[in-house]
């Protein structure tokens, strides 16, 4: 298991993507890694766009992006509900600031556009409805299935996530 000894975040809030918060927890945890998921509230239920629940371990002000190597943030429409958060913002502001692996897809660049800085200068891809906002927020924004710049990985929707989670756990395990 590559990932042994790796501690990893994965956010959730309500209107989730299923397949952008369980594929990327059970495959870190397949690797080894402790993965969790932080809401905005500890053991609360969130239901994703289709309804499916998923309760979090952790509230997010609770968690210390110190304690952690590595910050998943799922699409779908939670990353909207995930940035009128202050505890949510300053996890993903830390990742970033401290260069810990963050690995963001679909929507999930709303909140990186909410952390300050994060994204000026850095090249980046997503859904694509979102673009412009990346591109505002100061990213270069490209069409790939996963882009890879230093410590943020970055991919479009639910059929780039094997792509995405083999540069996240190549990235986690040093490669």
């Amino acid at each position: 298991m590559r990932l042994t000894g790796k501690k990893a975040i994965v956010l959730v809030d309500q209107l989730y993507q299923e397949l952008e918060v369980w594929y990327p927890l059970y495959r870190l945890r397949e690797e080894g890694a402790e993965a969790i998921l932080v809401g905005p509230e500890p053991g609360v239920t969130y239901p994703s766009k289709i309804g499916y629940p998923a309760q979090s371990e952790k509230g997010a002000g609770s968690v210390a992006m110190k304690d952690y190597d590595c910050l998943i943030i799922p699409g779908g429409y939670a990353p909207d509900h995930m940035r009128r958060h202050r505890a949510i913002n300053q996890i993903v502001a830390d990742a970033m600031q401290l260069d810990k692996v963050v690995g963001a897809i679909c929507h999930a660049g709303w909140m990186l556009c909410s952390a300050p800085g994060a994204l000026r200068g850095r090249k980046v891809t997503s859904f694509f409805a979102i673009k412009d906002d990346m591109v505002n927020a100061g990213a270069e924004w490209v069409d790939a299935e996963v882009v890879r710049d230093r410590n943020l990985i970055t991919s479009r929707k639910p059929d780039d996530l094997p792509a995405f989670m083999r540069t996240i756990i190549a990235a986690l395990s040093g490669s």
